[in-house]
């Protein structure tokens, strides 16, 4: 991660980024690994896992893909905290004039501003950090401004509701190679303000953290302490609007709070609340915020000390990966094991049916009912068609009965499931077919086939016999009883030798059965391809846990 490389002109050495092709390749791959990686099913672990899926991607994103592709950019430094930490008087005060309006409800709760030297602009004006941002941004600095004139209104793009902006300010008190960037509120009301804040501070070359003498104890700020201590990044705490008359012993509760968590060595500044603090436009005395100012231009302009806090973070984001990785593989094994288990319920459940549906057809349990009763009517009381009627209908009841069956154990698995429980998967589309309604059409297209076999088998009798044939609906009515009918239907099967013959009655009853059996294969398996259809539509699958693991293993080979 570290290299070495000759000051020119001088002696010296400075410290500089690591920028290989080929870890840039690893680290592309890798992102593009965990961008890919899915946490839909409502697992005790998933939420966690999003979080830190999006953690993540923020961290490769917007700041450690950028800062390896140009090291050569200006130091980015967040400045985030809670509500009235007084982040934006701060960064007012470090800038020299009002480029952050301060105020709990000021329009910067959701916009955050970045604000760097004029020669820096290009850097931020683009894409490079934070793409997903839109920008909003203030002309140069010009002449005018430069003499305390007011410059142009910033250009605000039109945006969607829930479009977020990053609003692009330059100033020429800002030193060179350095930006700052106020955040939202870490602890704000609004869930999306929390996100970005915590987004922005990921994107941070330098995490300024910013509490009060009041707040200092508060759960917020020593959480991002904590996660910034984790990933070792470069990090500076600011304890600010502290009385001026309890300054000493404030600074040092605070100094002792920070090395009881390990942070002993992180710098620390304090900034008084003071009478004057007030005026000026409500900007602090220069005086106030003047060590801040020059540990931050020291890291920005001394190459060494620029070097160390870049490498420093960027090597703590590569670092925690051999932690983060393997947690997020571990998530994605757990979607899969439960997507596993949800198929396997459906897919068991159709197999049953499949089976009990089999053996029902051998028993003759669809001549059963108003079915039955018109076979026993036939020919005298009943027709064909009528025999027909009554039988596909009684044929469709047992197929939606089988359906409804497996079904209902789908759903019952699914309730012992956590993964089960998802909105996507427990639905019903109330714009879709009915089951009743699809199986009815695939059972009457059934008896269409059947009927053109009979017709086919009449015509050839007709040809090889030259005898009037028989009537092809009384051939198909005959066959249907004879399939469907079990032993209750053997003077059906007896009747239909007579009508064409022995062979023509065995060759049309074998073809009749082989089609009653892909039917019910195609309509058994269409039902359990709509159950199973949503869960494929999650897109949870064995390879991401393996590609995790091998995009970790190949990016700590090229380091």
């Amino acid at each position: 991660m570290l290299q070495k490389a000759s000051k020119i002109g001088h002696s010296s050495h400075v410290v500089t980024l690591d920028v290989r092709p080929q870890l840039l390749d690893a680290l592309t791959a890798l992102r593009d690994r965990v961008a890919a990686a899915r946490f839909p099913l409502p697992l005790t672990g998933a939420p966690r896992a999003r979080a830190n899926r999006g953690e993540l991607l923020a961290q490769l994103d917007d700041y450690l893909v950028p800062r390896l592709r140009a090291p050569e950019a200006p130091l980015l430094a967040v400045i985030g905290g809670s509500t009235g930490a007084g982040k934006s008087t701060l960064v007012n005060s470090l800038v020299g004039r009002v480029v952050s309006e301060a105020g709990v409800l000021r329009p910067t709760t959701r916009t955050p501003v970045l604000v760097c030297h004029p020669d820096d602009h290009h850097w931020f004006s683009g894409m490079r950090v934070l793409p997903d941002l839109t920008r909003a941004w203030v002309p140069r600095q010009s002449d005018a401004e430069a003499d305390g004139e007011e410059d142009d209104d910033p250009l605000v793009p039109v945006l969607d509701d829930d479009e977020q902006v990053l609003r692009v300010e330059t100033a020429g008190t800002v030193p060179r190679g350095l930006a700052l960037l106020d955040a939202p509120d870490v602890d704000s009301l609004v869930a999306e303000n929390r996100r970005l804040a915590a987004r922005l501070i990921s994107a941070a070359d330098v995490w300024i953290m910013v509490t009060t003498a009041s707040r200092y104890a508060d759960a917020v700020p020593w959480h991002l302490l904590r996660t910034a201590k984790e990933h070792d990044a470069s990090l500076v705490t600011v304890l600010d609007r502290v009385p001026h008359q309890v300054v000493a012993e404030v600074a040092r509760q605070y100094g002792a709070l920070l090395a009881k968590a390990g942070l002993g060595e992180v710098p620390r500044f304090t900034v008084p609340e003071l009478p004057e603090s007030t005026g000026n436009g409500g900007l602090l005395p220069a005086t106030a915020v003047a060590p801040l100012r020059a540990w931050l231009t020291h890291r920005a302009q001394d190459p060494d000390a620029r070097a160390l806090a870049v490498t420093r973070t960027a090597r703590g984001v590569l670092d925690s990966l051999r932690a983060r990785m393997p947690e997020l593989a571990s998530a994605v094994a757990a979607q899969y094991s439960a997507a596993v288990r949800l198929t396997s319920a459906v897919e068991d459940a159709y197999e049953s049916e499949h089976a009990r549906v089999r053996s029902r057809l051998q028993e003759g349990a669809v001549l059963a009912g108003d079915a039955l009763k018109r076979w026993r009517s036939y020919p005298l009381d009943c027709s064909a068609g009528e025999l027909l009627d009554a039988l596909v209908e009684s044929l469709g009841a047992l197929l939606l009965c089988a359906v409804t069956a497996a079904d209902e154990r789908v759903d019952e698995a699914w309730r012992r499931e956590p993964g089960g429980r998802t909105p996507e998967l427990t639905g019903r589309d109330p714009g879709l077919e009915s089951a009743e309604h699809r199986i009815g059409m695939a059972v009457r297209r059934w008896r269409r086939v059947l009927e053109e076999y009979a017709e086919e088998e009449v015509r050839a009798v007709g040809d090889a016999q030259g005898a009037t044939p028989p009537d092809p609906e009384i051939v198909a009515a005959l066959v249907a009883t004879a399939l469907l009918g079990g032993r209750r239907a053997r003077a059906a099967g007896e009747n239909l030798a007579e009508r064409i013959g022995a062979q023509g009655a065995l060759r049309l009853r074998d073809r009749g059965g082989r089609l009653l059996s892909e039917y019910l294969d195609t309509v058994l398996g269409a039902e359990r391809e709509r159950r199973l259809t949503p869960l494929d539509g999650l897109g949870v699958g064995p390879e991401p846990q393996a590609e995790l693991i091998a995009a970790l293993s190949l990016l700590q080979k090229e380091r």
